[in-house]
């Protein structure tokens, strides 16, 4: 991993001694955006994963070089082809006093099954059996190269404190989407934090969790005030003036400002979250011909909106994996040529175009309403006229969902760092049994591409595994199955004394529990 940093300077945030007594420290961080929901299952997505790792704790987690480290799980074993037995720690408690134990895992690992959202990481599990408090065997339906990558998903849930009924009768264990639901606004977790203090679109206060049971943590920090800031240029410009401690992200426009500025520090990596357009097959006729989307794939210029709009500050993109995953095939190169688009309109019968709507967020991807917008621009080149709109997220996952336009923006990081993620998410068809295909809004369908991704997750040899996700990559780029953009960069601004440095990663999902500040 790369970081383009300052040295630390001596700086305390929040930290004041009077007479020799204790205070409190507490670090103000502004996001784009807050979380939409409490509840760790209602929605896959980052913001949702970055709430988890404040309040829960999962079994493994990722480090900065993307190997495993034991969290809830101190140690695990292979059992047999398709059984691993994990072995929890002793003494972890929930917020709400509860003990931790294999019955919660249990009861977790049964509700992720449920969830729209999550299921589909989980297809090939089949179970959790229980053998004791501290211990419990997680099951697949065959031999499964991604176990632990999967076991990052798993934040074990407070089972007591969700089981039982609301005053007004309702389930608390009830998972509602984009709902008013127990779970989607009270939490009781092993993390380091609590959610003491909560307004949705205005603030989210997090107090330190004092029975925390990681007690080698070297986090210091006592209570983090998280307030979302959508406008880039005002969430900048709190951090220049010292009104927050904390970022993200820091846009294109301004990491030199950030860099240089005294005071600041700037930590930057590159990202592997994909930045796409899908086309809805469903409500556009025309885009059922392969042809049809090709055409757009060869209008949209990636490189210019990589330049322009990102400054530089992202990778162009021609299939969902990065440099570095199994699938990804370096001889798929992105295509734009206005004539062979217009080429390929005219052989589908569409010279003269149509018109489609779009929608996409304005706070949820760096730079995306910018980005949208000339994406709409670009393809009125070949004669399809956009209507555009764009809103913030917590209005945009709602019409994602709908399928509410005929072109939707998505991006996605692999939530278990392989190829086969992409697809099983984004372009498999939809099943609404296994979870395949959930965010896919384009429709897309290809029966060989599900074979090809099935097929490679029941493969435990690498080599033969990355040939089989190539060859899938190599089907949705020649049937353009969605439009692929760019791979977006990572940008985190920090006061300095705040080593923000030591708890940021390529996921994207800061570990505030172990944040040091001066």
């Amino acid at each position: 991993m790369t970081y383009l940093k300052h040295a630390f300077g001596a700086c305390a945030v929040g930290l004041l001694v009077a007479g020799g007594a204790y205070a409190e420290t507490t670090v103000r961080v502004a996001y784009d955006a807050d979380p939409v929901s409490l509840d760790p299952h209602e929605q896959l997505s980052g913001g949702t994963l970055q709430l988890s790792h404040m309040v829960f704790d999962p079994l493994v987690r990722w480090t900065q070089d993307l190997q495993f480290e034991p969290r809830l799980a101190e140690s695990w074993e292979q059992i047999d082809a398709t059984t691993t037995r994990f072995n929890l720690r002793d003494g972890v408690k929930f917020h709400s006093g509860n003990d931790m134990t294999s019955a919660d895992v249990k009861w977790t690992f049964d509700r992720l099954k449920e969830s729209p959202d999550f299921k589909g990481i989980f297809s090939l599990f089949t179970a959790v059996n229980v053998i004791d408090d501290d211990t419990f065997d997680l099951v697949t339906s065959e031999p499964y190269p991604l176990v632990l990558h999967t076991a990052t998903y798993i934040f074990p849930m407070d089972s007591a404190f969700y089981t039982g009924e609301t005053e007004d009768g309702k389930d608390k264990a009830e998972l509602v989407k984009h709902g008013d639901s127990f779970a989607s606004r009270n939490v009781s977790g092993t993390g380091p934090f609590v959610v003491s203090e909560r307004e949705q679109g205005v603030k989210v206060v997090f107090d330190r969790f004092a029975d925390y049971w990681d007690t080698a943590s070297p986090g210091n920090v006592d209570k983090i005030v998280l307030t979302p800031i959508k406008e880039d240029p005002t969430r900048v410009a709190a951090l220049l003036a010292g009104d927050v401690d904390f970022i993200a992200p820091v846009p294109p426009t301004d990491l030199a400002r950030v860099d240089e500025n005294d005071g600041t520090t700037l930590i930057t990596m590159p990202g592997t979250r994909i930045i796409t357009f899908q086309m809805n097959q469903d409500r556009v006729e025309a885009f059922k011909d392969p042809k049809v989307r090709q055409a757009i794939d060869y209008a949209v210029n990636n490189a210019a909106i990589v330049e322009r709009i990102m400054r530089g500050f992202g990778t162009v993109g021609a299939q969902a994996s990065p440099a570095g995953y199994l699938g990804h095939d370096p001889s798929l190169t992105p295509r734009f040529d206005v004539e062979k688009a217009k080429a390929l309109m005219a052989e589908a019968g569409y010279a003269d175009g149509f018109s489609i709507t779009m929608m996409a967020p304005n706070n949820r991807y760096v730079n995306d309403d910018k980005i949208a917008q000339a994406v709409a621009s670009m393809l009125s080149k070949i004669n399809i006229t956009v209507d555009l709109q764009t809103m913030p997220k917590a209005q945009y996952w709602p019409k994602f969902d709908e399928r509410a336009a005929d072109m939707m923006m998505i991006g996605w990081h692999s939530d278990t760092e392989d190829s086969a993620n992409f697809h099983q998410f984004l372009s498999a068809c939809f099943d609404e049994a296994t979870g395949n295909g959930q965010y896919n809004s384009g429709a897309y369908c290809n029966s060989m591409a599900d074979d090809l991704m099935n097929a490679a997750n029941a493969e435990t040899d690498a080599a033969k595994r990355g040939e089989m996700l190539q060859k899938l990559e190599g089907i949705l780029y020649e049937e353009a199955a969605f439009i692929p953009l760019h791979w977006q960069n990572l940008a985190w601004g920090a006061r300095d004394g705040v080593h923000a440095d030591k708890i940021v990663n390529a996921l994207n999902f800061p570990y505030f529990g172990d944040l040091v500040v001066d």
